[in-house]
């Protein structure tokens, strides 16, 4: 079983920079790709950022050039650095993890692994 717990999240003014952390616990060598997803208000979730055990990253068109992904496999954590946020970066962030190397760069929400959110407030 793998265990996924985000930390990170707060309220920052538009324009800021917020990095969420997710630390993973269990059979962390099970898991072949990692993503960040979101839930807003009023919207559906959606997948932020994924990455794969070999690094390889991809991202939502909302976020390219704001947000970066990445893991560092000695602490067992992923990361999501978030600059330049928007108010309609608000939103409950999730962190999720799969086994499966079909899911790699996957932005739909078909990991078998989920946490229980930070939640993330830019106000204008």
């Amino acid at each position: 079983q793998v265990q996924l717990v985000e930390s990170g999240g707060g309220s920052v003014q538009a324009g800021g920079s917020l990095r969420l952390s997710c630390a993973v616990f269990g059979y962390t060598y099970n898991i072949h790709c990692m993503a960040w997803f979101r839930h807003g208000p009023g919207k559906e979730r959606e997948g932020v950022a994924t990455i794969d055990s070999d690094g390889r990253t991809t991202y939502a068109n909302s976020v390219k050039g704001r947000f970066s992904i990445s893991q560092d496999n000695d602490k067992n954590t992923l990361y999501l650095q978030m600059n330049s946020l928007k108010p309609e970066d608000t939103a409950m962030y999730y962190c999720a993890a799969d086994p499966r190397s079909v899911v790699a760069g996957s932005l739909i929400d078909i990991y078998k692994y989920w946490g229980q959110g930070t939640q993330v407030t830019v106000s204008s």
